[in-house]
């Protein structure tokens, strides 16, 4: 009897150590096949980073830039607080939406903004696609109405559409009434044709009043940005005495062509991006920010 559990006990250890040995064998197979994975995944990631730096150096010589654009930092986890530029107040401001002309940030990027709607250059649309560079539109609808199919095209491309009134009209000689009008009229026109209201709004000329400000809250915009720098197709004009661009600095520029700049909608930017990345910024979007 003794003989026969000395057996047993024998056994069960010889059993109990190969399924040990065995458990530790294929713990080492997963371990190695998780580390084979990790690299792999690390390799894969960074193929896909060259590939898309020599797609954007292969665009930037297509579309003719000194320079490919510089790659933005990815959108911050928390948004910064945006507040009215001082100077740039009205009567009540803390309860209307702030009006600002630069995004608080320490990130090196600007914004690049267009404005109105009236030059529908379709080699516009796919010099911005190629090159993947962000920006944001404000339309006016007495402009864009003979063509919503081209605006379509910009918003599928993930640009956000704006509002910057039915007709362009200056608004602080405007009753509060024709203003929200304006606002409102326009914000219906873009929920209508293009599937989402806008929070953002622009007023024409930059110019606001304290009803321009409520009319625009109560159609439901939640911040009025405005720019700190203006771009054409020979120069950049700059709002600060230093003349230079800044941290988070919002660029206008406008839907315009050859009968009223010379030069094309494709010549603006490439002119934009030199200075841009010259200056060692990224265009950023805007609505990471906000």
């Amino acid at each position: 009897m003794a003989l026969a559990a000395l057996l047993v006990a024998a056994l069960g250890t010889a059993c109990g150590s190969a399924d040990s040995g065995e458990a530790e064998k294929v713990g080492k197979a997963k371990t190695a096949k998780g580390a084979e994975g990790a690299a792999g995944a690390v390799v894969s990631q960074a193929e896909q980073l060259k590939a898309a730096q020599q797609a954007r150096v292969a665009a930037a010589k297509k579309w003719r830039l000194a320079k490919p654009p510089l790659t933005a930092p990815a959108a911050p986890k928390t948004k910064p607080e945006i507040t009215t530029r001082d100077g740039f107040e009205v009567e009540d401001q803390e309860n209307l939406p702030p009006v600002f002309t630069t995004v608080p940030t320490e990130d090196k990027v600007v914004f690049l903004t267009i404005d109105d709607g009236a030059e529908k250059d379709p080699e516009f649309l796919k010099m911005m696609q190629e090159l993947k560079i962000p920006y944001t539109a404000f339309l006016s609808d007495y402009l864009v109405r003979d063509n919503y199919p081209y605006f379509k095209q910009m918003q599928a491309a993930g640009v956000t559409l704006n509002n910057h009134t039915l007709n362009h009209r200056y608004m602080p000689a405007l009753s509060y009434e024709k203003q929200r009008e304006e606002i409102c009229g326009q914000q219906d026109t873009i929920q209508k044709e293009f599937g989402k209201r806008p929070t953002l709004f622009r007023p024409p000329y930059g110019n606001y009043n304290q009803d321009t400000l409520k009319a625009a809250k109560s159609c439901g915009i939640k911040a009025v940005p405005l720019w700190n720098a203006e771009a054409f197709t020979n120069r950049m004009d700059y709002r600060e005495w230093d003349r230079d661009l800044h941290p988070g600095d919002i660029i206008l520029t406008h839907f315009r062509g050859k009968e009223d700049w010379k030069g094309t909608m494709p010549d603006m930017i490439r002119h934009v991006m030199k200075t841009v990345t010259d200056k060692g910024y990224a265009v950023a979007r805007l609505e990471d920010y906000l």
